[in-house]
């Protein structure tokens, strides 16, 4: 045979084989992945049906919880209604019996009365019998005492009731001056009774306000600083804060000295500033004073602020606020005028308290009473009455007002609190160690000497120092020329000669400074 046909059979016959073959494994092939089909559908049945009854008996679970729920609230509602119901029944049980049983009592109460009534008829008929014997008996005995005595009835009635007329009016006068007489003793001893527990419940210091504070320093050497070249630093303190420097020998201290107490917390404070800073110069010391007096009054509206609170004062002006703070750097006769006023405010709540007056009134009008002690600007008005503007103006109540003008008897009394604000201020300033007399002497002649000066045309500022044997006068250099500064000078100390009276002398020192300053930008 020709190979070439050979080999075309042969290769018809390995495709024809292949065929077949390839037929037979796909065949195989295809049964398998039926039959692995077959299998997985049959476990995702089996899976299906298994979640099913999972899901159907969770159902169930879940419908079986529900109407326990159900039930459960159910029963509890019908509990809480049959619970109402027989409460209600109960009271309705109860509210029978109660009018069951004051049926009976009216019942019995009627009966009851009903005997009484017969009872007092009869008492009356007998009454009314013994009255008509009495009046017989009477006439007749009126008539055996008109024969005997001459009178008629009318007469006699006339003759006793004057005689027991006059009789009653002598009593009644002697009774009268008795009452009058106890109830003065009864007054005087509550009165005294009153003050003494007032004053027993209120705590009060012994300390008196002095006119120097010691400026603490932690070496010696800060007193040069202090003093400056030539004695400006020193020069520029007191002329910027008005307190006398006294630097002596006494080891790491320096005194201030100054009848008002607001100057020296200035400078005490503007010292202790500059001491810390290390630059002591004169710009700089006005600088640091202008900012520490900023900070004062500040310092001012905090303590006026703190001092309502305490005291459970509300509705207070903020400047009458501020002028309870400025009373922290004040003193009367020695004795600091804020602690006086705190002191006095609670005196007098206590006394209104004990007499069942209104206790925040009087205390109000007590931490009030010496507003006119710390104004802003001078006034020729004493210090109550100018107190008293103030509080109007500042829409105090009526008999605050009152209170204020009254307490120095240069106002009228019109309410219950004003003398109570007066005696509560004479016993706070009259307790042992409260004031110094010679002390508020010594401060108003500084004042006046200061203000005698002030009074002249052209002066800006003026300061006693060295305790008021020196006034150092500053004046306008605009306004003052340095030969008016001579004449100035020459007119004040005789002024202070023929007006004023003072041991010793007095030193006046005219001050007249120009000062041309500009910036470079």
């Amino acid at each position: 045979m020709d190979p070439n046909i050979l080999s075309v059979v042969i290769g018809a016959g390995a495709l024809i084989l292949g065929i077949l073959l390839g037929k037979f494994l796909f065949a195989r092939n295809s049964r398998k992945q039926i039959e692995e089909a077959e299998l997985q559908a049959q476990t995702i049945l089996k899976e299906a049906e298994l979640r099913a009854e999972t899901i159907r008996k969770e159902k169930e679970l879940e419908a079986k919880e529900k109407s326990v729920q159900l039930k459960a609230a159910h029963d509890r509602e019908v509990f809480e209604k049959n619970k109402k119901i027989n409460d209600t029944e109960n009271r309705i049980r109860q509210k029978e019996q109660s009018i069951n049983q004051k049926e009976g009592n009216i019942d019995k109460q009627l009966k009851e009365n009903e005997v009484i009534k017969e009872n007092l008829n009869r008492q009356i008929e007998l009454i009314n019998i013994k009255r008509t014997e009495l009046e017989k008996h009477q006439e007749e005995h009126i008539r055996r005492l008109e024969k005997i005595a001459g009178l008629s009835a009318d007469e006699a009635r006339t003759q006793l009731v004057e005689s027991l007329k006059h009789e009653a009016q002598t009593q009644a006068m002697v009774l009268q001056q008795e009452i009058i007489e106890d109830a003065k003793q009864k007054a005087n001893k509550e009165a005294r009774k009153i003050i003494i527990q007032t004053i027993q419940r209120t705590a009060a210091e012994q300390a008196i306000e002095n006119s120097i504070t010691v400026f603490n320093l932690e070496s010696d050497e800060i007193k040069g600083q202090i003093i400056g070249r030539e004695g400006r630093n020193i020069r520029a303190i007191e002329a910027a804060t008005g307190v006398d420097l006294i630097v002596d020998d006494t080891p790491e201290a320096i005194l201030l000295s100054s009848f008002d107490p607001l100057r020296r917390e200035i400078a005490r404070l503007s010292l202790q500033r500059l001491v810390a800073d290390g630059r002591i110069h004169p710009a700089r010391i006005e600088e640091v004073v202008e900012k520490t007096r900023k900070q004062i009054e500040e310092q001012v509206m905090e303590i006026g602020e703190r001092t309502v609170i305490e005291l459970g004062i509300h509705g207070l002006h903020k400047e009458l606020v501020r002028m309870v703070g400025r009373m922290r750097f004040r003193s009367s006769y020695g004795q600091n005028l804020l602690m006086h006023s705190r002191e006095t405010a609670n005196l007098c709540a206590t006394m209104a308290a004990e007499l069942g007056l209104n206790p925040k009134l009087a205390k109000r009008a007590g931490l009030l009473h010496d507003i006119g002690k710390v104004p802003d600007e001078e006034s020729e008005l004493s210090h109550a009455l100018l107190g008293a503007k103030l509080a109007e103006k500042y829409g105090e109540n009526p008999a605050v007002v009152n209170a204020i003008g009254a307490h120095h008897d240069e106002m009228e009394m019109q309410y219950v609190i004003s003398p109570i604000v007066q005696a509560c201020d004479a016993i706070s300033g009259a307790r042992p160690g409260a004031r110094r007399e010679i002390m508020q002497q010594y401060l108003q002649r500084i004042k006046d000497l200061e203000n005698l000066a002030m009074a002249y045309n052209g002066v800006e500022k003026a300061y006693a120092i060295q305790a008021g044997r020196e006034l150092r006068v500053i004046v306008e250099a605009d306004k003052v020329t340095d030969q008016d500064s001579d004449r100035l000078s020459f007119e004040i100390a005789q002024k202070i000669q023929t007006e004023m009276t003072f041991p010793g002398q007095i030193k006046v020192t005219v001050i007249r400074e120009k000062r041309a300053v500009n910036v470079a930008r």
